[in-house]
């Protein structure tokens, strides 16, 4: 081999490895980026503390729900309510219906969105089903409460925000973390 085709293959390997590390970078920058822009509706993952806010009465927000299962997902999945009106800084719960029809236990992770994707970041939960995955066994269901509030620095232009969830089946994604839906759950 000579000294040219050595370094078009050295650069070419220098080139692929970059490129693969360009590829695993994205997610984590996409995720901060995303933060900071509140583009995507993305909110917190985590649960926010249900500080003492002052609520605005002069304002009403109306925050629609919607549920939908992905394709894979068998459970029927909804919101008790579609839409709720409430003044920023006031404390809400509300649950979601999830119903497993098939006769086999299923672990499911709901991953939420808000839009306009700029209020994601004055919608805030303090406890939701989403923070974790949820196991249902076969041909039970289940309510999945969702505590949130609004908050009061929430610009004026937002009248209306949504609060969507898209539920998928990570049952395969828990059994090959070593755990087993019988024996954890004790069917």
């Amino acid at each position: 081999m000579n000294a040219k085709h050595s370094t078009l293959i050295g650069k070419l390997s220098l080139l692929v490895v970059a490129m693969f590390a360009f590829g695993y970078a994205l997610v984590p920058l996409y995720d901060v980026f995303c933060d900071i822009t509140g583009i995507n509706g993305k909110t917190a993952s985590e649960p926010v503390s249900a500080e003492a806010a002052i609520i605005d009465t002069s304002r009403e927000i109306t925050i629609e729900f919607i549920a939908r299962p992905n394709q894979q997902m068998p459970w029927i999945f909804k919101p008790e309510v579609r839409r709720m009106r409430v003044h920023p800084g006031e404390i809400h719960i509300m649950n979601y219906l999830a119903e497993n029809p098939t006769g086999r236990a299923i672990v499911g992770q709901a991953v939420p969105s808000v839009s306009p994707g700029q209020a994601a970041l004055f919608f805030h939960k303090i406890e939701c089903f989403c923070f974790t995955q949820q196991y249902l066994a076969g041909g039970n269901d289940m309510l999945m409460p969702l505590q949130f509030y609004v908050d009061p620095a929430l610009p004026a232009q937002f009248s209306t925000i949504t609060l969507s969830y898209t539920l998928y089946d990570v049952t395969s994604q828990w059994q090959d973390s070593g755990q087993d839906t019988e024996s954890e759950f004790g069917e």
